[in-house]
């Protein structure tokens, strides 16, 4: 059975028809086009499908798009360009916190989203919030390092 929902998508409209059990990740990136947001584990394990639905951080592979209605979304593609990225980004860069880049959309919308709610986190915290986000590549030093810089220029 198809629903229509509207919702905001990083700051703009959309209006859908989705299918009531249509999941958000596949919604951004068959129907939307928006690949920054990665399709991994399929269980919600992994966080590389994390979005921000109304500031928070939420694993997209799990959530069905129908439950977006009349909310919010942020996907990586609405945080920053390569010509002025979000202070965020441009910390897990200085910070050398990409090796592949799989997991890093995710890391970085979970990043925004402590931030957004605690703007000096302790390095407990911030594995706190990491916790559901995985990297095979650089490890979390690297990554808690860019947290900490993009909360000083926060």
């Amino acid at each position: 059975m198809a629903v229509d929902i509207k919702f905001i998508l990083n700051d703009k409209p959309v209006e859908l028809q989705v299918e009531a059990q249509e999941i958000l990740v596949d919604t951004l990136r068959e129907r939307l086009g928006l690949t920054g947001t990665k399709k991994a584990c399929g269980t919600g394990d992994c966080g590389a499908c994390t979005v921000l639905v109304d500031g928070e951080a939420v694993r997209s592979c799990i959530l069905l798009t129908a439950s977006v209605d009349g909310k919010k979304v942020l996907t990586i593609e609405g945080l920053g360009t390569v010509e002025n990225p979000h202070p965020i980004q441009q910390a897990f860069v200085d910070a050398g916190a990409v090796q592949c880049g799989y997991c890093t959309p995710g890391m970085v919308l979970t990043a925004k989203a402590l931030l957004d709610k605690c703007p000096n986190p302790t390095t407990e915290q911030i594995k706190e919030a990491l916790a559901g986000n995985l990297c095979r590549c650089t490890g979390y030093t690297k990554i808690i390092k860019a947290v900490k810089a993009a909360a000083k220029k926060n």
